[in-house]
């Protein structure tokens, strides 16, 4: 995998959506981070009966590359999402974006890497891909780089 080969992202994400714990929503979402030397570390939403202490696919992804200090080596970001059907697979063919809060955690990571990261934003089924830079998904934002930090 390298790094403009969004549909290999695309594939690792799909994998790790069929593990997500979402059984309140019933909607299955994966995040695949592509690292500087080509590894990819996986995420999948994890909900919780308290709704508020529910994790994201992308939150979980990163949080992982974090812990294993390897925040500033993401170079790319794959995301998909779908409705679950009865046997929790994740269906549709529409791309799925970042949630709002997931965009600020994927710039963080961005900015302590010093990159503006690609997104592939996928569909749990299908060939449809978007492809954004965090910043046309989140302008002018506030992180890091704010503080004197990166």
């Amino acid at each position: 995998m390298n790094a403009i080969d969004p549909h290999a992202l695309i594939t690792a994400a799909r994998d790790a959506a069929r593990n997500a714990h979402a059984p309140y929503s019933r909607f299955a979402v994966g995040a695949a981070l592509l690292m500087e030397d080509g590894s990819v570390i996986t995420g999948a939403n994890f909900e919780n009966a308290s709704y508020g202490l529910s994790l994201c696919a992308e939150t979980v992804a990163i949080a992982t590359a974090s812990a294993a200090g390897r925040l500033r080596e993401i170079v790319a970001i794959g995301v998909i999402g779908g409705a679950m059907d009865a046997a929790g697979v994740p269906t549709g063919t529409t791309p799925v974006s970042p949630c709002g809060r997931c965009r600020q955690v994927i710039n963080e990571a961005a900015q302590m890497g010093g990159r503006d990261l690609p997104v592939h934003c996928g569909a749990a089924e299908g060939d449809a891909v978007r492809t954004y830079r965090l910043s046309e998904l989140l302008p002018d934002a506030f992180g890091p780089a704010d503080l004197g930090i990166g």
